[in-house]
């Protein structure tokens, strides 16, 4: 069966970001919340696992004395004084971990449920996992968008991720052995002047297309019209409000998983 998601290339879309930006204001406002939701458990955690660490300040922000970061980006990997992770494809070292954070990446392995499965297998009795991903309402108007482009180019072609439901995501986790998972949905709206300043931002991000069946044509120059034309007119007062919908979880492991 042919992966969903370009492993490789989801890499170097992220050493990509980490050269040229990164972009941090969503990731920012994801981890600054996931810090909030923290401070909820009256706890100071022992070893903690961070999984997505574009800043590599985040580390000593988590209330834990000693963190392990791991990231699906060489260069994030690296700068933040950790190692390469492949979340579906990895080996914990036993039951480590009493905190795990998991930062913006899950949506773009190709099997969740083992990801969550070795996220749960990596902690100890009474851990607590707590994260968030990209829910399946991002981008509508970037959706839109290249729908445009198509119906000017041709044949429809996958230009954006598909995304995890707010409602499969408490299931998910709860397979994967967890207990009283919670899911609450953020949508996030910026408003862009045109489009190219929003790919330009999830350029930034790394969070542009991985798909293994993705377009791998330029659009042409008809085709970027039409995509442009199509985003300017959702434009209120000269911008258009694109959306950012993120899904935090907050799950724990119990003392019979």
């Amino acid at each position: 069966m042919t992966a969903l998601f370009d492993i490789d290339l989801r890499a170097q879309r992220r050493d990509r970001a980490s050269r040229i930006g990164p972009e941090l204001f969503l990731a920012e406002h994801v981890f600054a919340d996931c810090l909030d939701r923290l401070t909820l458990v009256p706890r100071r955690f022992g070893n903690a696992l961070l999984i997505g660490c574009p800043d590599q300040g985040w580390p000593a922000r988590l209330p834990a004395d000693r963190v392990d970061i791991r990231d699906p980006g060489p260069l994030f990997a690296e700068r933040a004084g950790g190692e390469l992770i492949t979340e579906d494809d990895w080996s914990p070292n036993g039951s480590t971990y009493d905190l795990v954070v998991s930062i913006g990446t899950l949506d773009t392995v190709n099997d969740l449920p083992r990801a969550l499965r070795l996220l749960f297998e990596s902690m100890t009795n009474d851990a607590l996992l707590i994260g968030a991903v990209s829910g399946g309402d991002t981008l509508p108007r970037l959706r839109g968008a290249m729908r445009a482009a198509d119906a000017a180019a041709g044949p429809a072609l996958p230009h954006v991720h598909p995304r995890i439901e707010a409602s499969a995501l408490a299931p998910l986790l709860s397979r994967a052995g967890f207990v009283m998972p919670v899911v609450d949905v953020d949508r996030v709206e910026v408003r862009y002047p045109d489009l190219g300043r929003l790919v330009n931002d999830l350029r930034a991000m790394g969070a542009t297309n991985v798909l293994t069946e993705r377009s791998r044509r330029f659009l042409s120059g008809s085709a970027y019209r039409a995509a442009c034309q199509a985003f300017v007119e959702k434009a209120t007062d000269g911008r258009t409000t694109e959306v950012f919908e993120i899904l935090h979880f907050v799950a724990w492991k119990g003392s019979e998983g």
